[in-house]
């Protein structure tokens, strides 16, 4: 089957350039769900179906290089609080999740991703052991496993949400022997790996060095990166708490021969220009989540320095617990005027960069954008539709600039997965969308009845 997308205000974010491709006039051909041809003006070609957008912006899906898709169902918790506080309120619910729990909890935020236009999504699954209160920096890591299914099944939610995915796997690693952990690591692995390959993008590590209480941890991931073939993107330096003891634990991975172009770290705010260097030097690269850092009142990434010094950064939307709404314009212009204010210099994140950063930028440092991330043929026909008119916005007097910073949802109209529509006008076309909604409103608040969760 082919389509043809007509009339588009056509930005295709090329790899290789600065420059965001935009054709005022133009149109895409997408054949078997991939990218086939593109250009500007009167299309030289003919399709099994003709989508006309009327002169609506058509662009890359986005890619959330960061996110926990299971929280879909706890927006508006912790909000008087910091990183740990926050987690103790969010992620003390989820300790009583059943696997069917956080099936449904991931394909609704899934869906949630998609309605706003995100396309890929780099996920942390909930870990099979439940989270714990922090002391003195660090998880006592003595909770009770919970069984494989409860990784396997937030897999499962994402595959049937229809969205493109990286599987990020907790180690649990204070949980049995190494080998028992890395056996059971392998089969989540596994588990990732038999999925069709056009959704289930990769597997990687829910880097936990951050709390955890074992002086090797680094050392149990980098094993698992080389045995495995996986990547690792790591909660780090992310809360302005024992920012020196924070700091100390980048030598864990360094030493540990964790860095490189496999090494992703999330967040990275309390930071020193050493370890900015040193990570750089290495290939490392950044997730920065400016909306999620906000809310948490966790501080400012240096990212336009982290980019002078050469690593690649990427951004995400985080959890739905801590961005409350999954919008990526809000993120792109969150962290547009974090970086301006910080900087006092408009030059330091220009709306171009930014939404480089949410799409192509994200696929590049999730080791994707071979695949997604951009609309150049051979990649996944993975698009927005956006409507500049509805609501007007005026004049488009610099368009791809417009598109950054007047965009909103409100004016997104279609999106499509592999050149097919999988929501329209927030109404997602999966047929599972109903019941999850229905779930999570009931078994979420009973869940917290049982268990007698504050909130």
């Amino acid at each position: 089957m082919s389509l043809l997308v007509t009339g588009a205000r056509l930005i295709t974010i090329p790899a290789g350039t600065d420059d965001p491709g935009y054709f005022e006039n133009g149109w895409m051909l997408v054949r078997d769900g991939r990218i086939a041809a593109l250009g500007e003006g009167e299309p030289p070609l003919t399709a099994d179906e003709v989508l006309d957008v009327g002169g609506a912006f058509v662009a890359p899906g986005f890619v959330s290089s960061h996110s926990h898709l299971f929280t879909s169902g706890l927006r508006g918790l912790g909000v008087s609080e910091t990183l740990y506080g926050w987690c103790d309120s969010m992620l003390g619910m989820t300790a009583g999740f059943t696997p069917e729990d956080a099936y449904w909890s991931t394909l609704h935020g899934a869906l949630d991703f998609l309605a706003n236009g995100v396309t890929t999504a780099y996920n942390f699954t909930d870990p099979l052991q439940a989270w714990e209160p922090m002391i003195d920096g660090r998880r006592t890591g003595t909770a009770a496993l919970r069984g494989l299914e409860y990784h396997t099944r937030q897999a499962d939610g994402c595959r049937d949400a229809g969205i493109r995915f990286v599987d990020a796997i907790g180690m649990d690693a204070t949980a049995g022997s190494d080998e028992e952990i890395f056996d059971r690591f392998a089969a989540s692995v596994a588990h990732t790996r038999a999925m069709d390959p056009a959704l289930a993008l990769g597997a990687s590590i829910m880097g936990q060095v951050q709390w955890s209480p074992r002086a090797d941890a680094a050392e149990v991931e980098a094993e698992a990166m080389r045995r495995f073939g996986v990547t690792n993107q790591a909660h780090f330096l992310e809360s302005p708490e024992a920012v020196p003891l924070q700091q100390s634990k980048f030598a864990m991975y360094r030493d540990a021969g964790a860095l490189g172009p496999a090494m992703m770290f999330g967040h990275f705010i309390q930071t020193t220009p050493e370890i900015i260097a040193e990570a750089a030097a290495a290939g490392s690269s950044m997730s920065w989540q400016p909306a999620s850092n906000g809310r948490l009142a966790s501080g400012v990434a240096l990212v336009p320095e982290m980019i002078g010094a050469g690593m690649k950064v990427g951004m995400g939307l985080d959890d739905q617990a801590c961005t409350d709404v999954s919008d990526p314009w809000q993120n792109m212009r969150m962290g547009i005027a974090m970086q301006r204010a910080r900087t006092k210099d408009p030059l330091a994140m220009m709306p171009e960069r930014a939404l480089r950063l949410h799409t192509l930028g994200s696929a590049e440092i999730l080791g994707v954008a071979d695949r997604v991330g951009s609309l150049e043929v051979g990649k996944f026909a993975d698009f927005v539709v956006v409507d500049p008119r509805r609501p007007d916005v005026g004049p488009l007097w610099h368009p791809v600039r417009s598109y950054v910073l007047s965009m909103t949802p409100r004016n997104l109209r279609q999106v499509y997965v592999g050149g097919v529509l999988v929501d329209e006008g927030g109404a997602s076309t999966n047929p599972l969308a109903s019941e999850a909604s229905a779930r999570l409103h009931a078994d979420l608040p009973a869940l917290a009845a049982r268990t007698a969760h504050p909130r």
